[in-house]
């Protein structure tokens, strides 16, 4: 079913733009249909903003359950914001106060970029144990992702993640775990996913907090986790939500940080992501680009135009399959009348009587 356009926020109508069906708020009003509210905590900086917004509002969008989908943006204070992306978030995004008392069926929690080694010294830190303490209790289930995964194993467990040799990101392999989990309907037992981080929850985290790991990858690690309960928390490590060319932006940030002299190396590629011919391109590129810096020449502009087309997308069909997954069950445990989610013959400990 359709996502609902319930504000002017710009990410509906590039939707729409792109053939992905959006509905009106007044042609949502006229179906007597029932609603999920999903919360969305953006914490990615500004120029990654609106396409982090339009990626997970585009897998909530692809869900199949009869049900309109009202998705109600938000951020927190501590994340550092200015020009184009404060004046998007002050007109379109709620404040956590309005969230909090209106209430949540849902609620998605995206990464953000790491700043400080120790976790707690993020200037946004308090504010987000504020709306993750809040979720725990109020909220049907949250998904984690990256960074905010990080965050609750260790504000709530106390296990802390890792920092890798040299960040981890491309496109893995990954294996469902075997368990017989609801998330994993109709997923298949292999298939890839994108990771981009350069900080890490090894499994053995993940199982000293108690979770159960639905997904992961003897290359890249876990992937997807689920808290003790199975439901509630719901921890992604991977980035199901990206783009095609979601790490192709973030090459070419980190190629412009060379060519800028903030970084002494050219950047390795995204693992698994470039096809043969891609590379041959960017390898006679990055001859090219050698020979300019050395001889004081101006640098020739990555060939983004050949490049692209050559990218393939391997993992949007299972993320949306795990998204469609999480919010049929968030369906089936929310009361359509009110936001509270636990009834009386639900089990907080065990929501989906998997035990």
């Amino acid at each position: 079913m359709p996502i609902v356009a319930n504000t002017g926020l710009p990410s509906f109508a590039r939707l729409r733009d792109s053939g992905q069906e959006v509905l009106t708020r007044e042609r949502a009003s006229a179906q007597d249909i029932r609603e999920l509210h999903i919360g969305l905590l953006n914490l990615m900086p500004d120029a990654a903003l609106e396409a982090t917004e339009r990626q997970f509002l585009r897998l909530v969008g692809s869900c199949n359950r009869i049900a309109q989908f009202y998705v109600h943006p938000f951020t927190v204070a501590g994340v550092p914001r200015g020009g184009p992306a404060k004046a998007h978030v002050t007109k379109f995004y709620k404040p956590f106060a309005q969230i909090r008392e209106e209430g949540l069926d849902a609620l998605i929690i995206t990464g953000a970029n790491p700043i400080e080694a120790d976790l707690t010294a993020e200037p946004f830190w308090q504010s987000l144990v504020e709306v993750m303490t809040w979720a725990r209790a109020e909220v049907c289930s949250t998904l984690y992702s990256c960074l905010a995964t990080h965050a609750a194993l260790q504000q709530y467990h106390g296990i802390y993640r890792e920092k890798l040799p040299s960040k981890r990101w491309g496109v893995y392999e990954h294996r469902v775990t075997g368990t017989d989990h609801p998330l994993l309907l109709n997923i298949n037992t292999r298939f890839h996913g994108p990771h981009s981080h350069v900080y890490d929850m090894p499994r053995s985290g993940f199982e000293a907090a108690g979770t159960t790991v639905l997904a992961d990858s003897p290359e890249a690690g876990v992937y997807l986790a689920v808290s003790e309960d199975q439901f509630r928390s719901v921890y992604f490590q991977g980035h199901p939500e990206y783009d095609i060319n979601s790490l192709f932006k973030e090459f070419k940030r980190e190629v412009g940080r060379f060519v800028s002299g903030v970084h002494k190396a050219f950047p390795p590629f995204p693992q698994h992501y470039f096809a043969a011919d891609a590379e041959t391109i960017l390898r006679a590129y990055i001859k090219q680009l050698h020979a300019a810096l050395a001889t004081g020449r101006q640098p020739p502009e990555l060939p983004e135009a050949e490049l692209e087309p050559l990218l393939d997308n391997t993992w949007t069909d299972t993320g949306k399959a795990l998204i469609n997954n999480w919010l049929g069950l968030v369906y089936q445990l929310t009361h359509p009348e009110r936001r509270r989610p636990f009834m009386d013959h639900i089990n907080p400990e065990d929501p989906l009587g998997l035990r």
